[in-house]
C-alpha cells in the first residue's frame, strides 16, 4: 500500500489528460502499463513549470533514471475519460527524487490510481549518483 507523507508537499502540479482509445484494453479500461507513462507526462510538465526541462538537465549532464515504482490500482478508468493527474514531492531531493501520483476523474470522488516513482540525479559521463543540481533545489523553495 503506498504511503503518501502526512506532510505538505514542496512540490505539487496537476496535468489533465484524456484517455484515448489506443490506451484502453479489450474491456475498454486503460490499459495498467499506461499509467506509469501518465505519471511521467505529469512529472515531465512538474518540472517544466519550475522553469527547467529534462532536456536542460540533460545538457548540463545530468540524469534521472527511475529507481523504483509503485502503482496501487483502485478502479478502472474508461476511454475518451478526463483524467486528473497530480503529482507530489514531499521532500526537497538530495540525490533521490521522490514523487507521488494520484490519478481523479469526474466520475468519482476517490482516486482511480495512487503511485510512487523514485528517480535518482545521476551523472551522465559516469553514470553514478550525484546530488541534484542547486539551480533545481532552488526552484523548490
Amino acid at each position: 500500500m503506498i504511503q503518501f507523507p502526512d506532510t505538505t508537499p514542496v512540490l505539487k502540479h496537476q496535468l489533465i489528460l484524456r484517455s484515448r482509445y489506443s490506451e484502453t484494453d479489450k474491456m475498454g479500461y486503460v490499459y495498467y502499463g499506461r499509467y506509469l507513462e501518465y505519471f511521467e507526462a505529469a512529472r515531465t510538465e512538474m518540472i517544466r513549470a519550475i522553469g527547467i526541462s529534462y532536456s536542460q538537465l540533460e545538457d548540463d549532464g545530468i540524469m534521472l533514471p527511475v529507481i523504483y515504482t509503485q502503482v496501487e490500482y483502485k478502479s478502472p478508468i474508461f476511454y475518451d475519460e478526463e483524467m486528473n493527474i497530480e503529482v507530489m514531492v514531499y521532500n526537497k531531493p538530495l540525490v533521490r527524487l521522490e514523487t507521488f501520483y494520484r490519478i481523479s476523474t469526474k466520475r468519482q470522488t476517490e482516486p482511480h490510481v495512487l503511485g510512487q516513482v523514485n528517480l535518482c540525479f545521476t551523472k551522465s559521463e559516469t553514470r553514478k549518483p550525484t546530488k541534484a543540481p542547486d539551480y533545481f533545489l532552488e526552484r523548490l523553495i
